[in-house]
């Protein structure tokens, strides 16, 4: 029981260090590319961090208790050898977790948007008015439970590779704070392409956070399109 508070609490710290790392380069970006974007926006971004830190907790003690069991007991689907598996289910499993992760997140963070829930959990995230690099994690605890979960579930039903977890959490990371940083950082050729329609940049989260009821996916746009919630693109 002691590795196992211990290895939650390292999961903790990592996941700490790695949202202050991501969004503290994205917010150094912004002041660089940007410099007027998060003018007067320094309570705001204290609080984001405040609750973002919250978050970390519960982001990093399912992870850490996954972790722990993986290498003390094989609890999960996690694997190392290249071997183990044929080479195709890298890049199958690395899009399945996307689309799964994706998927409960567009239907949860939904189901956020009812006035109960949202009143409740959700108002918090969206008192990022703008969203800023800072807010990527900024959830009240419910909120931020029904995140942590997610990835910690799939390892113990799905196999994946060790190193291609660590790229969808990249993924996750990098895509959770570019979505939040208030501005497009990339070019329009892509966001407004052929491709651009089915993925999620900050055009395409920003006018979430402007007119709430719309944009609820997390990386692609499947779900809002077939549900009819995508409303297209802001300009951020």
């Amino acid at each position: 029981m002691t590795a196992a508070l211990l290895s939650a609490l390292a999961m903790t710290v990592i996941v700490a260090l790695r949202y202050f790392a991501s969004s503290g380069f994205f917010a150094w970006l912004t002041a660089r590319k940007r410099p007027a974007r998060y003018a007067g926006l320094s309570r705001q971004i204290r609080m984001e961090i405040g609750w973002s830190l919250a978050s970390a907790a519960i982001y990093g003690v399912p992870a850490g208790i996954v972790a722990w069991g993986w290498r003390e007991h094989g609890w999960s689907r996690i694997y190392s050898g290249w071997s183990d598996l044929p080479l195709w289910w890298l890049p199958v499993s690395f899009l399945l977790y996307l689309f799964l992760h994706d998927t409960w997140f567009y239907w949860t963070h939904r189901w956020m948007h009812r006035p109960r829930p949202f009143r409740i959990a959700h108002a918090v995230h969206h008192a990022s008015r703008p969203p800023t690099a800072w807010a990527a994690m900024s959830f009240h605890p419910i909120e931020a439970l029904t995140g942590a979960v997610v990835i910690p579930a799939l390892t113990l039903l799905i196999p994946i590779h060790v190193a291609v977890l660590g790229l969808v959490l990249m993924v996750m990371t990098v895509m959770g704070v570019t979505n939040h940083m208030g501005w497009e950082m990339f070019p329009r050729a892509l966001v407004e392409s052929r491709a651009g329609r089915w993925l999620i940049t900050a055009s395409h989260h920003h006018r979430h956070h402007e007119h709430y009821a719309c944009n609820y996916g997390l990386y692609f746009r499947f779900w809002d399109h077939l549900c009819g919630t995508d409303r297209g693109l802001s300009a951020p």
